[in-house]
């Protein structure tokens, strides 16, 4: 039977992005952990956003395409709460040993992971209409 990190690792998928000797400890976690997490819970991202942008009176529904990008990044940014509920969604995805390695440098981690995920969404912005 398989331990839980090896079913987590195993459903990710492989890592995302070019990994070499001389790539720094955090884009090496970037490309073997992060990238692979958001990409798997992508579906969940949008629908997480999805129903944030509800919650806030719809407002973003009716911005322009530009002001949705803002919009974006604006919520993920400044809303503690709603970015702490979407770093729980990718720490959930962490096996014990990324776990570990994670909070050896949670700050830079957490700007990485926030930053990927507001790219993400953005390119993604015409699955909101």
């Amino acid at each position: 039977m398989k331990t839980k990190d090896e079913a987590i690792l195993e459903i990710r998928g492989e890592s995302i992005g070019t990994v070499t000797d001389a790539s720094s400890l955090e884009e090496k976690f970037q490309n073997l952990t992060l990238r692979p997490i958001l990409k798997f819970q992508n579906d969940l991202f949008i629908e997480v956003f999805r129903n944030y942008a509800i919650k806030q009176k719809g407002v973003f529904f009716t911005l322009n395409p530009e002001k949705k990008m803002n919009y974006i990044e604006n919520a993920i940014q400044r809303d503690i709460k709603f970015r702490n509920s979407l770093k729980g969604i990718v720490i959930g995805m962490f096996t014990i040993s990324e776990y570990k390695e994670y909070i050896l440098n949670s700050s830079n981690i957490n700007k990485r992971m926030m930053h990927l995920l507001i790219e993400r969404l953005k390119s993604q912005i015409q699955l909101f209409e």
